[in-house]
């Protein structure tokens, strides 16, 4: 069951101006940046920023079911998207970008299939919200929110036909 989140402090798209602001100003100094989103949160995320950055030639999208340590365990999800890194990773910048950051074992999978492209100057890592939990050492470069959520519940992105971000609390 997914009810619409009542909290108006995850009011997605004030938070990704938040975001937003954080990137531009770390970034404002990097060379050879790219921006490479996770599916489907994160490319949705990357978009947007690709297009406020003036970044559009240097986006690509990642798709990290491959690359999942439980791959085995849960097997192929049916919305499999294809990767599409249409620059040369080598020595770039790359700036990845994830809707909700919890565990860090899809941050880690994204930057093993980055890897498979080439070998960047500098990974950064950008997402909408944090909700703690991590199993793996990954901390974001730039965070919106930090947000408790329990474990039970998700916290999901979702993107309106006009473009508009909300934040959606899952009931497992």
């Amino acid at each position: 069951m997914t009810i619409p989140n009542p909290n108006p402090e995850l009011d997605a798209e004030a938070l990704y101006q938040v975001l937003a602001k954080q990137v531009k100003i770390g970034l404002a100094k990097a060379e050879n940046v790219a921006i490479v989103g996770i599916y489907s949160g994160g490319a949705w995320l990357a978009e947007r920023l690709a297009a406020d950055l003036q970044l559009n030639e240097r986006l690509g999208f990642i798709d990290v079911s491959f690359y999942r340590d439980d791959f085995a365990e849960k097997g192929l999800r049916p919305d499999v998207k294809p990767t599409q890194i249409p620059f040369d990773v080598d020595g770039a910048t790359i700036l990845l970008v994830d809707d909700v950051l919890y565990t860090g074992r899809t941050t880690r999978a994204a930057i093993n299939e980055l890897f498979d492209y080439g070998r960047p100057a500098r990974i950064m890592l950008a997402a909408l919200a944090d909700r703690g939990g991590r199993e793996l050492p990954i901390a974001a470069d730039f965070v919106a929110q930090t947000i408790s959520i329990p474990d039970q519940q998700s916290l999901v992105l979702q993107r309106a036909d006009d473009g508009r971000f909300s934040l959606t609390v899952d009931h497992a």
